[in-house]
């Protein structure tokens, strides 16, 4: 009990560093395995960095940071395109480098660069460009998909800007934010991330047989070894965050949304508590993407998870998501909603997202106190604003 007097805290070492963005720490990394088959079509990657001593704190539901570094082929790909030399020195806020320093680790290359859409619209006269920038979002965006910086340099073959001005046209490049999948009590001195390879596989439209990849995810699956060091930071995540250990919850993680509820079910084992856990996932099929399918049937058969429901998507002629399946146990999500758990969701939010909540609206319709499907959502939304319905979605 506090007498009043104010607790005095340990002085913070002045050397002791803080990690962020503009200082990322450089983890090395412990293990960098395929989770997935090979046959499968999604490409998923389990990674373990070695943070021990380095004062990087976290808890499950946080995330972290990953400083990536652009694929060497696109990036001489780009300079041979621009025809200058690699170690043009070129200058910008990040003081004087050589135009492939730049390129690799200060530039979005592996994306459709807004800016150089704009200038080819408006100072190169591109008629096609202006045409999509001035149309419907969604064609530009479907326009974009897959598309990099080499592919609009090559819109425009008579065109050969400075790097100065090419740079100038460019974002920078940024850290990729993953869910952190390990527990801090069950993983001391580690940290886990399960990311998803993005792949853009050549097409006949694009015409030059190139594939193309996200910036972080191909960086971590072709150019990261165990030995390695990855720049990283960690990112709070105060409002996705485990209740108290005697309160159940219900988590909906299909695909890489399962991350963060893996460290919630290594947390939860090793605490005392009495609250159940309750893991929806979501796979294409049972023997190539199901994601750390031994570990959770492994701890469901201990008691640490005691529900585990799985939706294979491709193994019928209808395709069965984790909204599907919700439906199938209404009525005992609703009874452990009504006694206190707190629901989370992970994952995509363009559609995944939205059809949970409107799969809990129906349950609450059929097995509440709700009078019709609108007061059902008034309810979702009370459970939103009660933090017992959390949402980590992208």
């Amino acid at each position: 009990m506090s007498d009043g007097t104010p607790t005095s805290r340990p002085a913070r070492s002045s050397k002791r560093p803080r990690w962020s963005r503009r200082n990322p720490y450089p983890a090395t990394v412990i293990e960098n395995t395929l989770l997935t088959a090979p046959e499968s079509s999604k490409e998923v990657r389990h990674l373990v960095l070695d943070i021990d001593g380095s004062g990087l704190e976290y808890v499950p539901g946080d995330a972290v940071n990953v400083t990536p570094a652009n694929e060497p082929a696109l990036v001489g790909a780009i300079i041979e395109r621009l025809g200058v030399p690699a170690d043009t020195v070129i200058s910008d806020r990040k003081g004087d480098r050589s135009l492939a320093q730049a390129l690799t680790h200060g530039f979005e290359i592996t994306s459709v660069s807004p800016y150089l859409l704009d200038h080819l619209a408006n100072a190169r006269g591109h008629a096609e460009i202006a045409a999509l920038l001035n149309g419907d979002r969604a064609e530009l965006e479907a326009w974009s998909r897959g598309r990099d910086v080499l592919d609009l340099l090559n819109l425009d073959n008579d065109w050969y800007p400075t790097p100065e001005a090419f740079l100038g046209e460019l974002k920078p490049l940024t850290a990729r934010t993953y869910s952190i999948s390990s527990s801090p009590s069950a993983h001391q001195g580690t940290v886990h991330l399960t990311p998803a390879t993005v792949r853009h596989l050549a097409t006949d439209e694009w015409g030059d047989g190139r594939d193309r990849g996200g910036a972080a995810s191909t960086y971590l699956a072709e150019r990261v070894q165990p030995g390695d060091t990855v720049g990283i930071y960690v990112t709070p995540n105060k409002s996705f965050r485990l209740p108290a250990p005697d309160t159940d919850i219900i988590m909906i993680g299909p695909g890489t949304g399962v991350a963060p509820f893996r460290a919630f079910v290594h947390e939860r084992a090793r605490t005392e508590g009495t609250g159940r856990n309750w893991l929806f996932h979501g796979a294409r099929h049972r023997d190539q993407d199901f994601l750390y399918r031994d570990e959770l049937t492994q701890m469901q058969a201990e008691g640490s998870l005691d529900r585990l429901d799985v939706a294979f998507s491709r193994e019928q002629e209808d395709k069965v998501y984790v909204s599907h399946l919700m439906g199938g146990y209404g009525e005992d999500i609703y009874t452990w909603l009504r006694d206190g758990a707190v629901l989370y969701v992970c994952g995509d939010a363009q559609r995944m997202a939205g059809d949970v909540e409107e799969a809990l609206a129906a349950i609450i319709a059929e097995y509440g106190d709700a009078d019709d499907i609108e007061s059902a959502r008034a309810e979702v939304t009370r459970l939103r604003e009660e933090g017992r319905y959390l949402r980590d979605v992208y």
